[in-house]
């Protein structure tokens, strides 16, 4: 996620240089054409312009409407999975501690229990950050499971959803063995459902894009728009005594078009390991200290700080 106000304009160019070029190229031949060959037929009216930008402007604000709710969506999801995982691990602790006055209550196996299901949760939340940016580099999460866990839950296609079967497993365990007792596990249950709902819809935002034609067309009627730009600005600027302005302006009207066009392409997908992500490292590493926390860890991961204006 960008924090910082300014940018460099170093990580602009590398999306935008494509169309800003094509412009400039364009502008440059037309100047050429129109005042060292005489070729009038370069230079149009400039009124089909405004008709052409104004279609165009439709479709980026489709895009960028369209890529700010999707990247909104997708910093709701974990500002969700925050929420629950807090709930999850409160009534965790609440529920181990309730039944001391119970027979057949041990204190060792609650606080294992505690243990046990808050480091697998971080495990979770760390192995849907990884799949959702398909880092594949696992270290991460599992060094919140045991060995039995590790081997069992590599094993699998869709790591995340067997560890939350794995929790709903240690949940009923607990139930046998007088830990939980009562309602504990519907509630328990019930949290489980709703980390498995944030799971689902991460995955749906991850598979699903924007419909295609948007995206195409988008981009067509952008490449389309800077490639005849300087043929309706030509004949304006040549009868105020300045057609030379057709390059710069031209360059200058492309990379506003193509950089709009650009961060809605970027934006609608958030999970993709650059600097524009919803910063799910981040959000990983709070939900961290804030479950060790729980378990009255003293010693806690510090939070992760920006990096150049970036929060990863």
């Amino acid at each position: 996620m960008i924090l910082k106000r300014n940018f460099d304009p170093r990580k602009v160019v590398t999306y935008v240089w494509r169309d800003v070029t094509i412009a400039l190229v364009m502008a440059a031949l037309s100047y050429v054409a129109y005042t060292v060959f005489g070729v009038t037929a370069v230079a149009l009216s400039f009124a089909p312009l405004g008709v052409l930008g104004s279609a165009l402007a439709i479709f980026l604000a489709f895009r960028a409407n369209t890529s700010f709710a999707r990247w909104g969506e997708a910093a709701q999801i974990w500002s969700n999975i925050i929420s629950s995982s807090r709930t999850f691990a409160r009534l965790i602790g609440t529920f181990a501690d309730s039944h001391r006055h119970t027979p057949l209550y041990n204190a060792e196996t609650a606080e294992a229990f505690k243990r046990a299901m808050l480091y697998r949760h971080l495990a979770w939340v760390n192995a849907l950050r990884i799949q959702l940016r398909k880092q594949y580099d696992w270290g991460e999460a599992w060094r919140f499971l045991n060995d039995g866990d590790r081997h069992i839950v590599a094993a699998k296609e869709n790591k995340t959803s067997y560890l939350l079967k794995l929790q709903g497993e240690q949940i009923y365990s607990a139930m046998a063995n007088g830990t939980l007792q009562g309602f504990d596990s519907f509630q328990l249950e019930g949290q489980l459902a709703q980390l498995s709902t944030h799971q689902a819809a991460c995955e749906r935002i991850k598979a699903i894009p924007i419909p295609r034609q948007y995206d195409y067309f988008t981009r067509l009627f952008v490449r389309l728009f800077v490639i005849v730009l300087p043929f309706f600005l030509l004949k304006t600027l040549a009868a105020d005594g300045v057609p030379w302005l057709v390059i710069p302006l031209s360059g200058l009207i492309a990379l506003l078009f193509t950089t709009v066009e650009r961060t809605g392409a970027v934006n609608e997908e958030p999970f993709e390991n650059r600097i524009t992500d919803v910063p799910l490292a981040a959000y990983c590493r709070d939900i961290e200290r804030d479950l060790r926390e729980l378990l009255g860890e003293a010693v806690l991961p510090p939070p992760l700080q920006p990096q150049d204006g970036y929060l990863w």
